[in-house]
């Protein structure tokens, strides 16, 4: 377990000692990229996101020193830390762990009361969650056995387009016409996108062609939860203007895409951390 101490004189008090302040933390231990949400009493101070890598346990610990490093608080500080993602059991730091469906959709409802269906497009699954009025899940889907229409599929593809992943909404709301890709799976979809760059098909549309697979195989996923907006768009994916796009028009109504998308999970579980520290359920 990381040992990160805050270097201050021995004399300053931690917060916890003062009374002044709580010191609460979500980390979501995704498969791809880690998160973390610092909040000091249900205020918001410090994010950070890094790349999971291979080890769940190693980067649970990195992104403890990272944030002990960037704030200046140590573990000590901490009065309650909730963890949650893929790799949520592995951190020896937590004090509770929480399932990713509870904790995107208490993130999302944090951000907006109003939402009651949320779409998560993470690095390797993808989910849709029905919200209830209080924050918590109701229902769900959870695609988490392919990789299809998720991060790693985007990254497959950009590499076989010679793109950066990063222009690659951009690319496609651009576009005026699109290529079908009949494959989600990605190798075969990655052996279709050589085969139509090779018949000459411009990657503009090819691209946008990506963008409505993806939004099809989700638009699936959300009629079999139920269709109830208002809607938001969580994890890295949502960062692509190309998949909202796509989304919006398939769905027929507005999506809603927070500042950043990415520590939506991790917001959560720190506000689940403060909640059970106030006793509430």
């Amino acid at each position: 377990m990381v040992c990160c101490e805050r270097q201050r004189s021995e004399k300053t008090p931690t917060p916890r000692e003062t009374g002044a302040s709580m010191i609460f933390a979500g980390i979501d231990i995704g498969s791809v990229s880690t998160e973390m949400v610092i909040l000091e009493n249900t205020v918001p101070v410090c994010s950070i996101i890094m790349e999971t890598g291979s080890n769940s346990r190693e980067a649970a610990d990195r992104m403890l020193a990272a944030a002990c490093e960037k704030t200046g608080f140590s573990l000590s500080d901490f009065h309650f830390i909730v963890t949650t993602g893929y790799g949520r059991k592995t951190a020896g730091f937590s004090h509770r762990d929480v399932t990713e469906l509870s904790c995107h959709a208490r993130g999302a409802w944090h951000l907006n009361n109003s939402v009651r269906t949320v779409i998560d497009i993470g690095g390797q699954d993808s989910k849709v969650i029905k919200v209830g009025k209080s924050g918590k899940s109701l229902d769900f889907i959870m695609n988490d056995k392919c990789a299809a229409g998720t991060g790693r599929f985007l990254e497959v593809m950009a590499r076989a387009l010679e793109v950066e992943i990063e222009e690659m909404g951009k690319i496609a709301t651009a576009a005026k016409e699109s290529v079908k890709i009949s494959s989600m799976c990605t190798v075969f979809a990655e052996s279709e996108v050589v085969s139509l760059i090779a018949e000459g098909h411009p990657r503009d549309r090819i691209i946008r062609g990506l963008m409505d697979s993806i939004a099809s195989r989700v638009v699936g996923m959300v009629h079999r939860v139920g269709l109830e907006p208002p809607l938001m768009l969580t994890g890295g994916v949502a960062k692509n203007e190309g998949v909202v796009r796509a989304l919006e028009q398939r769905l027929g109504t507005s999506i809603q895409v927070p500042e950043e998308p990415q520590i939506v999970g991790a917001l959560g579980a720190a506000l689940i951390a403060s909640e059970e520290t106030a006793g509430k359920k």
